[in-house]
């Protein structure tokens, strides 16, 4: 069981125990505070301090200068801990920690997608979120929580999920599918390919997508939530079910090559009328309303009555394990992260929160483009964050494109990228 899986209702009662037994939450008597040299004193978000003279410095992405400004003047007035933001992708992230942790040139806080904590965590840069694990626990959504633990240790600081969900035009489709009979009779109707038109597009090379029909039929990628990657699941019975089922797509819905549908293309004819849904992330919110589309947005519709499950990621703050000041660190993660920042971050960006109660609060669901994307968040499957993923990615893509494009036996073709999946992770263990 992980540690915060073992939280209770009472988040006073948990947030106490958590902070004793989280084994990371005792520092020197100095840094807790005790005038007698030879007492530990417990470290609690309560009676954490900042290292006296600490200034920090966080990586984030230029979208969020804003945001980090603001909240970062409002912790040196609280702290009296000043913080400067150099801007830095989340994806380079963990590499350039690799190199400048160790040599005390990485910022002290630093932000990456959850499926890095992996590799973060084995190589020793980033510290367990210790002192505040209770109150995230009690406050942030389970498949957010899943996400930034890594063999059962909290690390991260979650503030924003994000996965994808159906995009329909409501001129051609007025009420979103709930399954995809309704689709595929809707394609017989509409769909022209000499014109050009289409009922539903997704971006057919990116495995990122696929996974959900698989998913949706009892595959899955890394066993135990994700972290046994000598148990995989993409060559089940269940995945074999979602394959066959995506061939049956290319032709009676998408008879396309997969190289033939990319983020440009379906965007393109989204905007102007010829496809009337698309498998997409919040990302190309701003894309679609910039063309004057009226869309909706809904949940993934069902296949064989069972809900698709898409992939999610999930972003969080980390705090370097080389800083000179944890206790100032980690605050300020908590402080980047708590349920008013997450509601000032949403309302400033847009970013749809990790945190259980923001995500419930009106201004959030009122809006239901969000609501959708936070259903669909609910029934999806975090990106496993073993480094063992990077063995995946590409048999598993050539197993899509033989099924897609070759017309290739589903079982065949999954056993095979299961054999070369487990000869490659036989090679690096």
């Amino acid at each position: 069981m992980r540690k915060w899986q073992g939280a209770t209702l009472s988040v006073i009662m948990a947030f106490t125990l958590a902070a004793c037994s989280a084994g990371g939450g005792t520092n020197s008597p100095a840094a807790g505070g005790s005038e007698n040299p030879e007492e530990v004193v417990e470290l609690t978000a309560e009676n954490l301090q900042p290292e006296e003279g600490a200034t920090l410095v966080i990586w984030e992405d230029k979208n969020q200068q804003s945001f980090v400004e603001e909240r970062a003047r409002l912790f040196e007035e609280k702290y009296g801990v000043t913080v400067k933001m150099e801007e830095l992708p989340p994806t380079d992230q963990v590499t350039k920690l690799t190199t400048d942790g160790p040599a005390g040139l990485a910022a002290d806080v630093v932000v990456f997608p959850h499926d890095k904590i992996g590799s973060a965590s084995e190589a020793g840069l980033i510290l367990p979120n210790d002192v505040f694990e209770a109150e995230t626990v009690a406050n942030t959504s389970e498949n957010a929580l899943k996400a930034v633990t890594f063999k059962d240790i909290l690390y991260g600081y979650p503030y924003s999920v994000e996965t994808y969900a159906l995009f329909y035009n409501k001129a051609l489709y007025p009420e979103a599918p709930k399954n995809f009979e309704e689709i595929v009779s809707f394609a017989k109707t509409f769909n022209d390919v000499k014109s050009n038109k289409y009922a539903l597009m997704w971006e057919l090379q990116q495995f990122y997508y696929n996974y959900a029909f698989l998913a949706s039929q009892g595959g899955y990628i890394f066993g135990d939530n994700g972290m046994n990657s000598e148990d995989l699941g993409l060559n089940n019975e269940g995945a074999q079910k979602g394959g066959e089922f995506l061939k049956t797509l290319k032709s009676e819905v998408l008879p396309l090559k997969m190289g033939d549908v990319n983020y440009d293309i379906k965007k393109g004819l989204f905007s102007s009328g010829k496809l009337a849904m698309d498998i997409n992330g919040p990302w190309t919110i701003a894309d679609y309303r910039n063309a004057g589309i009226d869309f909706g947005v809904a949940p993934l519709p069902a296949i064989d009555g069972k809900p698709m499950t898409s992939f999610s990621g999930v972003k969080a703050y980390y705090v370097n394990a080389f800083t000179q000041y944890p206790n100032a660190a980690k605050l300020f993660a908590a402080f980047l992260s708590n349920e008013e920042a997450q509601m000032t971050n949403f309302e400033m960006n847009g970013t749809l929160p990790a945190n259980a109660n923001v995500a419930a609060d009106p201004k959030v669901q009122e809006d239901p483009i969000n609501k959708a994307f936070l259903e669909q968040f609910n029934n999806s499957t975090p990106m496993p964050s073993l480094p063992a993923m990077d063995s995946v990615w590409g048999p598993i893509t050539s197993a899509m494109t033989d099924i897609w494009d070759g017309g290739k036996d589903v079982k065949a073709s999954l056993d095979n990228a299961v054999k070369q999946i487990q000869e490659s992770l036989a090679t690096v263990q």
